[in-house]
């Protein structure tokens, strides 16, 4: 008994633990394998595509050197030459006042006064808007004159008005006026003739109105435009009308600093008829031009390098337009230089202008002029400006007027005689003195050589020799002098009997005074012709004598 009872606990503390511990790693190991499911194998990939770095650049750093030289750059003070128009005024303050055209100040007024010759006289001036959004100007002036000899009177009324709207970019401008001029002619043998005032009458009547838009801001494009149109009317009361109709397409377009293309396209279109004569004519004088150009400009030098294909009633020219100007010092001496040409319309409403005592025309050919030129331009000081330029001009169809003795006819009338191709040594001066708005002083001179002309002997009533000057003085506060000269040397005019004569030459010298009373009232004096000289511009019309006119001015 007692050795089954050891054989037992032998058994239950030996052989029984390890039993069971064999038994546990058995069943361990046969749970880690199941062969029940099916075996696979993941094989996962770390390689990913890259991009390699690009090598920069490395630069090694230096110690900067110091800067040793010395700049200088003189401050040049403008020249005080300039007439300003408008003041400076010290700074105050006021009360905020309600914006009106009232406390624009000064823009309006009336100048009305009497003269010798039994001259009236009268100007106005009237200005509306604020000059931001819109500004209208309108002018108008009056006067008249009978001289010693019969019929030597003259008449002209003229009214213009001119408006400007303001928009963000642009400028929407018109102009229009109205005019009327009376002459008379009275270059006649007052013995042997005495005609009705009525059949002498020269009476002139035009209207003209004209629009354009232009741009204020420079656009996105840097081009530039200014279209205008225009539309004029123009007739001798009885005798002839003239209608014109004309247009300018300008377009600049800027590219750098340096160089602007330009491109210009221009028409002129006229009709002609008369009435009331023998026999009556009717005509058109057509004009329409390109001028393709382009301009290089640096600080202290400019040429424009363009051609101007014209197309004149039919006939197509070609004209030059050439020019430069360079600075030898700056802003005190240049020089210039250029090749140049224009078609001058001789329609009869331009001509009138330049002899108010025409016949009837019966034709109309257009000028065309070409200049070579050369010359200079210079400051002296800080009041002292003047150039001076010499060129060759030649013509094309040049007008000539002369005295009409044909058959019953007593010369009081010019006819024009074209010359169809002439030159012209031309020289020009001209100089100025100003010294801010107290002090100015003008003069210029012009030199004119006709030569090479082919139907014509002389240039028949040019002028050779023409000198202009001016004076405007503040001599006090109140008083303002001034005075004008005006001087011309006689040429050649063909007389009765196609006999070449001589013309005297001519000086007209005014001088006038103005006194402001207040601020609104001022005074005047003119005395015009001091010298007495009743010389003939045209041949058989002499001019008025010694007058003398004075007023008043009134400012609002």
């Amino acid at each position: 008994m007692y050795h089954n009872q050891n054989s037992f606990s032998f058994f239950c503390n030996k052989v029984l633990p390890l039993f069971m511990a064999v038994m546990c790693c058995g069943m361990l190991v046969m749970a880690q394998r199941d062969t029940t499911k099916t075996q696979s194998i993941n094989i996962t990939s770390s390689y990913k595509p890259v991009l390699r770095n690009a090598v920069k650049i490395n630069f090694s750093g230096t110690q900067l050197e110091a800067d040793t030289s010395r700049s200088v750059r003189g401050y040049n003070i403008p020249s005080q030459n300039l007439f300003y128009a408008y003041q400076p005024i010290s700074l105050k303050p006021l009360a905020l006042q309600q914006d009106s055209n009232l406390y624009l100040g000064g823009r309006n007024f009336v100048k009305a006064g009497f003269g010798s010759y039994t001259t009236p006289f009268v100007s106005a001036g009237l200005s509306f808007g604020d000059g931001k959004t819109s500004l209208v100007n309108v002018y108008g002036h009056y006067t008249g004159s009978k001289g010693d000899i019969r019929n030597q009177d003259f008449t002209e009324l003229a009214v213009k008005a001119t408006g400007s709207y303001f928009t963000p970019k642009n400028e929407i401008y018109a102009s229009a006026d109205v005019s009327r001029k009376d002459f008379y002619f009275y270059g006649y043998d007052h013995f042997l003739y005495d005609p009705k005032k009525e059949d002498i009458r020269q009476q002139f009547q035009e209207f003209n109105v004209s629009a354009g838009i232009r741009n204020t801001v420079a656009n996105d494009y840097g081009i530039n435009y200014n279209p205008q149109v225009r539309v004029g009317f123009f007739t001798n009361t009885d005798r002839l009308t003239e209608t014109t109709f004309g247009f300018t397409l300008p377009v600049e377009k800027k590219f750098g600093e340096k160089i602007l293309a330009k491109l210009e396209l221009q028409g002129d279109f006229t009709g002609y008829s008369t009435r009331n004569q023998t026999s009556n004519r009717s005509f058109n004088n057509d004009v329409l031009q390109l001028s393709p150009s382009i301009v290089y400009s640096v600080p202290r030098f400019t040429i424009n390098a363009g051609i101007i294909p014209v197309w004149d009633n039919g006939q197509f020219r070609y004209l030059p337009n050439i020019y430069a100007e360079g600075q030898l010092q700056e802003k005190v001496f240049l020089i210039q230089a250029g090749w140049v040409g224009r078609i001058v319309k001789n329609t009869f409403g331009n001509l009138s202008k330049i002899n108010p005592y025409l016949a009837i025309l019966n034709n109309q050919a257009n000028t065309r002029e070409t200049e070579l030129y050369g010359g200079i331009k210079a400051s002296i000081g800080k009041h002292f400006t003047f150039s001076a330029k010499a060129g060759l001009v030649t013509y094309s169809n040049f007008p000539i007027f002369i005295n009409d003795y044909s058959v019953g006819a007593d010369g009081r009338q010019f006819v024009v005689r074209h010359e169809p191709s002439m030159n012209n040594f031309r020289i020009h001066g001209d100089l100025s003195f100003i010294s801010q708005d107290k002090f100015t002083a003008t003069a210029g001179l012009n030199l004119n050589g006709y030569t090479g002309m082919d139907v014509n002997d002389k240039a028949w009533n040019t002028i050779p020799m023409e000198f202009t000057g001016a004076l405007r003085w503040w001599a006090f506060k109140r008083v303002m002098l001034k005075g004008d000269f005006y001087m011309f040397g006689g040429g050649k005019y063909l007389d009765k009997g196609n006999s070449s004569m001589s013309f005297k030459g001519g000086s007209d010298l005014s001088a006038g005074a103005e006194f402001k009373i207040n601020r609104q009232f001022s005074a005047f004096l003119d005395v015009n012709n001091i010298f007495g000289n009743k010389y003939e511009r045209w041949h058989q019309y002499e001019v008025y004598g010694l007058n003398v006119l004075g007023g008043i001015i009134i400012h609002f």
